[in-house]
């Protein structure tokens, strides 16, 4: 297995970065937002994070907080749900893609001082565990660094890897390396690879980072986007956006809204569309 993770400067090639993510099952890419960008979303997101409880049990965390619905709170968040990079990493890694990836989750994940490591997992146990075919990629994860992460405040630790491991369960917190990055870099892994939240051993610093998932369009999303963001936010976001929330087709006939129309109309008081359009084509 690849011991280190595979890093990237933010000129990096998606395709480079898709094809280290499946060799080593994750990558970094550093700097790719700037220092402002990354101070908008935290003076944004600050009063949420603050008002959210902490977590109830070892794997949400008791000394973190974990707060949803960021494209309702932020508007800043935009840029990262949508970079470029980064939905053409998802575009290349994710397969079989026939026709869509949408949003999965977005959220702030935020460590406090003291805290424990979560315990190692593959995000997309979600799906009731659900063993998918050794060469089906279902979902891709980010977690943008707010904060600078460091192994001290509990950088998210992850097995490069283990996302062809065939007992992903036998791995150990002594097999995990932590995605140690500068505040505006990101970590992308593959939703089989095994990871979780560090401890932070520290005593005064709060780790901040932002998650945002990404899964094919024909499986339900882990948070839910349409009861998350009000329909008036929604109209107000880029179409690039809206589409990966779900207001659109995830594949043959999967989401349609009434009389057979596409949830895009929904948002722009389109009349019916042809129904026609929605045969399938292998």
């Amino acid at each position: 297995m690849p011991a280190e993770i595979p890093r990237f400067g933010p000129d990096a090639a998606p395709e480079a970065v898709a094809d280290a993510i499946a060799d080593a099952g994750c990558a970094i890419v550093e700097h790719l937002i700037d220092g402002a960008t990354c101070d908008a979303l935290a003076s944004e997101l600050a009063p949420f994070i603050e008002a959210t409880p902490l977590g109830g049990d070892d794997f949400t965390g008791v000394g973190t907080r974990r707060t949803g619905a960021l494209l309702a709170r932020s508007p800043s968040s935009v840029g990262v749900v949508a970079h470029p990079l980064v939905l053409a990493v998802a575009d290349a890694v994710l397969w079989p893609k026939k026709t869509t990836f949408q949003l999965h989750l977005t959220q702030a994940i935020t460590i406090g001082p003291g805290s424990e490591a979560q315990y190692l997992h593959r995000d997309q146990w979600c799906f009731d565990f659900f063993p998918f075919p050794d060469d089906v990629e279902v979902e891709l994860a980010t977690i943008w660094a707010l904060s600078d992460f460091t192994e001290a405040n509990g950088a998210t630790r992850v097995v490069p890897g283990s996302h062809r491991a065939a007992d992903p369960r036998a791995f150990t917190a002594a097999d995990t390396v932590p995605a140690e990055m500068p505040r505006g870099s990101v970590v992308l892994y593959s939703g089989r690879t095994v990871h979780g939240g560090g401890a932070n051993t520290t005593t005064d610093t709060w780790r901040t980072g932002i998650n945002v998932d990404y899964v094919l369009g024909w499986l339900r999303q882990e948070e839910n986007q349409y009861l998350s963001v009000p329909l008036e936010v929604v109209r107000a976001l880029p179409p690039r956006v809206q589409e990966l929330m779900g207001y659109r087709l995830g594949a043959y006939a999967l989401g349609y809204i009434d009389d057979v129309r596409d949830p895009s109309a929904l948002l722009h008081d389109d009349g019916p569309r042809d129904v026609s359009s929605f045969a399938p084509r292998p």
